[in-house]
């Protein structure tokens, strides 16, 4: 039976992750901007699965047969499934036809078109949230001997399927069945799910397996721990995610400017740092119930993940060279992209990996050191909880403040000490003797700024290397003047001087360009000469739109960079 349910929470995962990626493509049409649907996909949704971890994580123990609800859960969601395609046209029919035109002009508009967005996902969301603690009580219940190892196993098989479903989804489903067959395979997959669990859930109520709320063994390690740490746990649990996700997304942007922008790129790099996860849930399954200090084991797995995360700084700025290898090795073919797409996704497994190999290790072993005390069952809803509601504030920081304030490395490199900060402080709190406790916490912290300063000052990211566009040209320029450079909370812009020409380029894909001559005083520039490159289509794109509206006093050239004049176009 066992074996049965973890099956089921695999196919969970996939059909989760299958749900995010497709909800981003419909809202992207909803909202009119890939960045906002994806901001408020990833927002909603965490928000949805941590509200409904901690509605459960509050009332666990009160829950009688969490597998039976389980079930339940899942049957709702895939039903919602089957209509979300529907419900998707209703709202937009309603939204276009009747909400938004009368704030056409409003500081209203967005707010409400947000709104009506989250509105959308937010109820399946909730219900997710609740799946990961409901599932984790019921097994723990059916074998309470080894509840760490339960918890390892449930974040590896679901992991490991969110990881797999977004492949398949981005690759297969949508091109063979498009969006809305896509989320009916999800669906479908949500349904099946909960007529296994169903039928687990059945079969050990007819053998009287299903016992009540499982109470903390006495002698459990950590337990002692555990009565005192409940909030601090909590809050490492909040603040590794906060952490974490603060380098993820420094690692996506870093990994766009190698790989590129394309839907396909993102769902490498999301699967990469999912499967991370997975892997070092896996490791931790036999550990968890063994450690004899298992805080003290937390505090170091926080700090190294820290320090692998720094670690990527070095490797990432060879990663250019890689690529520009694979492109010109690789024949322009279906067999070709298929080989890079494999090279692709290897890259970002060698610079993620790493690290989230030990964040995989981190959720389990809170949770576990907290089952163990007075909180029981309740602490896995918490722990999931919290550390989802840090994923958002992770998110959100280094999307919107962190990575202007900061740029690319800074960030990361912010995002990692604290990583490692929070190892420091959690060794600082351990038990064992005083001095050398006190001995080590210093290292750990001397070391920690160690690695930081090395990378700050001595690990320099080439801004020709960045915005050489690779993925594009499998070649690399570093002769270029870079005149500007600036990461953005959706891109890196850069503008670059080669000579003769002058271009402006977004996330290295160069977007618009001129040539020497429109960048001096029209009487020194000589004759006029024929446009080039992509000159006319910037001149002719403004003739055209004049003749839609001839007596347009306002407009707008979308890359211009105001610190570099150019010659009027028209």
């Amino acid at each position: 039976m066992r074996a049965l349910l973890l099956v089921a929470f695999f196919f969970s995962g996939g059909a989760g992750l299958i749900y995010e990626s497709i909800w981003s493509r419909y809202l992207q049409l909803f909202l009119g901007h890939g960045a906002y649907a994806q901001v408020v996909v990833l927002v909603v949704f965490l928000g949805g699965l941590a509200l409904g971890s901690l509605l459960v994580g509050r009332r666990s123990e009160q829950v009688r047969h969490p597998l039976l609800w389980y079930a339940g859960v899942e049957l709702a969601v895939g039903l919602f499934g089957f209509v979300f395609h529907d419900l998707y046209l209703g709202l937009s029919g309603f939204a276009f036809g009747t909400v938004l035109p009368p704030l056409a002009g409003s500081m209203l508009l967005t707010p409400v078109r947000w709104g009506l967005a989250g509105a959308l996902i937010l109820p399946p969301s909730i219900l997710l949230g609740t799946t990961f603690p409901l599932m984790s009580a019921g097994l723990i219940r059916l074998r309470p001997s080894e509840p760490g190892r339960t918890l390892a196993m449930l974040y590896f098989v679901n992991s490991f399927g969110a990881a797999i479903g977004v492949l398949v989804a981005g690759f297969l489903l949508i091109a063979w069945v498009g969006l809305p067959g896509t989320l009916l395979t999800a669906a479908v997959l949500n349904i099946v799910v909960a007529l296994v669990v169903w039928a687990v859930w059945r079969r050990g109520q007819d053998l009287g397996i299903e016992s009540e709320v499982v109470e903390p063994p006495q002698g459990t390690p950590g337990m002692a721990e555990a009565s005192g740490w409940w909030r601090l746990l909590l809050g490492v649990a909040f603040g590794t995610a906060v952490a974490s996700f603060t380098y993820e997304i420094a690692w996506i942007r870093m990994l766009s400017l190698v790989l590129g922008t394309a839907t396909h790129s993102f769902e490498l790099m999301l699967s990469a740092f999912i499967l991370g996860l997975a892997f070092g849930s896996f490791w931790i399954r036999r550990r968890a119930d063994t450690f004899a200090r298992p805080v003290r084991s937390l505090a170091w797995i926080q700090w190294t993940m820290g320090l692998l995360a720094i670690a990527t700084l070095p490797l990432y700025s060879r990663s250019f060279g890689w690529i520009e290898w694979f492109l010109g090795a690789m024949q322009p073919s279906d067999a070709g992209y298929a080989i890079f797409t494999v090279a692709r996704y290897g890259l970002a497994l060698l610079i993620m990996l790493p690290a989230t190999f030990c964040a995989g290790m981190t959720l389990p072993l809170i949770t576990r050191i907290l089952m163990g005390g007075p909180a029981g069952e309740r602490a896995i809803g918490w722990v999931y909880g919290l550390n989802t509601l840090g994923s958002i504030v992770g998110v959100g920081a280094a999307s919107l403040f962190l990575m202007p304030m900061l740029g690319l490395k800074g960030l990361l490199i912010a995002g990692a000490s604290m990583d490692m900060l929070l190892g420091v402080f959690l060794f600082s709190r351990t038990d064992g003797g005083a001095a050398s406790r006190k001995n080590v916490t210093w290292s750990m912290l001397g070391a920690t700024v160690v690695a930081a300063g090395f990378v700050l000052g001595f690990v320099h990211l080439d801004k020709n290397l960045l915005s050489s566009g690779v993925y594009r040209r499998d070649a690399i320029t570093t002769t270029d003047q870079v005149l500007f450079w600036k990461d953005g909370r959706t891109a890196s812009v850069s503008v670059r001087d080669r000579g003769d020409v002058r271009f402006i380029a977004t996330n290295g894909k160069i977007d618009a360009s001129v040539s020497a001559q429109w960048l001096v005083d029209p009487e020194e520039a000589g004759p006029p000469r024929a446009m080039i490159a992509d000159e006319p289509t910037q001149t002719f794109l403004a003739l055209v739109t004049l003749a839609h509206n001839p007596d347009a006093k306002v407009g707008v050239v979308v890359g211009q960079v105001k610190e570099y004049q150019m010659l009027d176009a028209v």
